[in-house]
């Protein structure tokens, strides 16, 4: 399962361990490699990003990012955020794999009985994405380090 984990970061499947906020590119492909094929990808304002999929879940990561308001003191280095949706974009059912936040499967139940469960702001570093499935799924969530 992956287990979001705010303030720390992203736990990762089979014990493959977890992507702390502040790592390194490497230090996080890494991690991400023993799961699935990690490939490069880009994010608006970061130094660095990449994308894998792991059974029905694809992660998006990124990290050393500039503040894109200028404001001193907010860039962040290392690893920032990561972003996992779900494959197909219209999931009918529960994924493969749980992604988990606070002990419930974000991705295994519909989306009204996990944001009843959560609340609509679980926490500050959590953002759902606004689009649900027709099943009432939801479809992505983001995970951000504290600021």
């Amino acid at each position: 399962m992956f287990e979001l984990l705010p303030g720390t970061g992203l736990g990762l499947p089979r014990g493959a361990g977890v992507v702390r906020f502040g790592a390194s590119e490497r230090a996080a492909q890494w991690a991400v490699a023993t799961l699935a094929d990690v490939r490069e990808g880009w994010v608006c304002g970061a130094g660095w990003a990449f994308g894998a999929r792991y059974e029905g879940v694809e992660l998006h990561a990124y990290g050393d990012t500039a503040d894109r308001l200028g404001r001193t003191g907010r860039d962040r280095g290392g690893f920032a955020g990561v972003e996992l949706r779900r494959c197909p974009a219209v999931p009918v059912g529960p994924a493969a794999v749980p992604v988990v936040l606070r002990g419930i499967d974000v991705f295994g139940y519909p989306a009204a009985e996990v944001l009843d469960a959560l609340g609509p702001d679980p926490h500050p570093a959590v953002r759902w994405h606004a689009e649900r499935s027709p099943g009432g799924y939801l479809t992505a969530v983001r995970l951000l380090a504290d600021r």
